[in-house]
């Protein structure tokens, strides 16, 4: 099998048999690591931080010491970091905190992959790739890459909308083009290279990535300073200014008026709703208009998705989740029970009273959208598995798999017991 490429375009032949682009790829320059600091392996920890690392704390972003996946885990390698721009889920690889190949199974490390994006492929997604810190101690072998490609059927590539390669490199720039005979056009369109954070901007709010120092530092950021809410802005601002701005004096904010009066009348019937992404433009236009204090008509619009978007944009973008840090290990550690349901009604009617109503307001919607799951597709575990994340996250904003699991069960049985818990 070859390749036809070259920096200038003139042809250039290139043999795919693994052991001639082992070769190639062994003399591209790798980027440097400047600080090798592999998380340790647990023979190498003493005795009571072996005891403490079995524990299972909510708050770390390792599976419990039992997981199957609990050495892959807790490297960190793979991060979920809520919702980009346009309501698609982020699915984040950090090449640096990959160990030397001999300290990782890299056969389990793709089962672990795939058992991440299983949880999203049936939803729209991107994925971000640090590059940064690759190095030859810990470059997966070019077998595996092929492998992994392979493995990543049209159930993973449907719904990918956009892969960012950030800091690539020579190497990652050539392996592409080795790669490239076996890589759908339409796959191709959808990687995206990204040299300053800057860029990542514009699609998803870096301060939710929980980016690793090395890789920070690595890139310039060339971000603009933050600039503080525009008078009649409603995004990223909290509930409760948003409600002191309100001349009607609403506990429930106008996006969620909006976006939920219209997806009540127009989206209940609408196979996939909260699942799909929408145009890129218009999501940037509507967020302007509501900034700027206008007034938004979705009825206006042809794209039902659109206001889907805008609603788990805008519980994305608020400074703290609605369900508020405070409840963050509450809700973590929360069990099904036989008495779940005061558990949940104490828990909810301890937030603050925009908090309370807004929840309650979206929630008795969300349940009308499951009550026609039979044509939406949207039951309460699938909308628990949208709408989690963008109900609750830790302080450090990324979504680790060890809370992920326990926020939507919360989610879900919130859905299911919400006409207990909102009486």
């Amino acid at each position: 099998m070859r390749a036809l490429c070259n920096a200038n375009n003139d042809p250039l032949l290139v043999d795919l048999s693994e052991e001639a682009a082992t070769a190639q790829l062994g003399q591209l320059k790798l980027s440097t690591l400047e600080d090798q600091q592999w998380p340790p392996d647990e023979s190498s920890l003493s005795k009571s931080e072996t005891e403490n690392s079995q524990g299972f704390d909510p708050g770390s972003p390792h599976l419990p010491w039992d997981h199957p996946f609990y050495d892959i885990a807790r490297h960190q390698i793979i991060e979920v970091a809520g919702d980009d721009n346009f309501g698609r889920k982020v699915i984040v690889f950090s090449a640096c905190r990959l160990p030397p190949q001999h300290q990782l199974d890299h056969q389990k490390l793709l089962m672990y992959l795939k058992a991440t994006l299983d949880q999203y492929v049936e939803s729209d997604y991107t994925l971000i790739y640090f590059h940064h810190g690759l190095t030859s101690e810990n470059k997966p072998s070019f077998g595996w890459l092929r492998e992994a490609y392979k493995e990543f059927d049209r159930k993973y590539k449907k719904n990918i909308k956009a892969l960012y390669i950030v800091h690539p490199t020579m190497f990652i720039k050539t392996l592409l083009i080795l790669f490239k005979p076996i890589i759908s056009f339409k796959f191709g369109r959808k990687i995206n290279y990204v040299s300053y954070l800057s860029e990542l901007e514009d699609v998803v709010k870096c301060d939710q990535l929980v980016i690793p120092t090395r890789v920070r530092d690595s890139l310039p950021s060339m971000s603009p300073p933050h600039s503080p809410p525009l008078p009649e802005q409603v995004f990223g601002v909290s509930l409760v200014m948003l409600r002191q701005k309100d001349p009607d004096n609403h506990l429930v904010p106008v996006v969620m008026r909006d976006t939920i009066s219209f997806l009540s009348e127009q989206g209940l019937e609408i196979e996939g709703i909260f699942r799909r992404s929408a145009n890129v433009t218009l999501v940037k236009e509507v967020q302007l208009k509501y900034n700027s204090g206008a007034t938004v008509n979705f009825r206006d619009m042809e794209d039902v998705h659109l206001a889907a978007v805008i609603l788990k944009t805008f519980l994305r973008e608020l400074p703290e989740p609605l369900l508020t840090y405070q409840l963050y290990n509450d809700i973590v550690n929360f069990t099904c029970n036989d008495n779940q349901a005061e558990v949940m009604k104490t828990l909810v009617e301890s937030l603050p009273e925009e908090n309370y109503a807004s929840l309650r307001y979206l929630i008795t919607f969300l349940a009308q959208v499951s009550a026609n799951s039979e044509v939406n597709k949207m039951t309460n575990s699938n909308l628990a598995v949208v709408f989690g994340p963008n109900l609750l996250w830790g302080r450090d904003n990324a979504m680790s798999l060890s809370a992920i699991g326990p926020i939507n069960n919360f989610t879900r049985t919130l859905l299911d017991q919400q006409h207990l818990v909102f009486t």
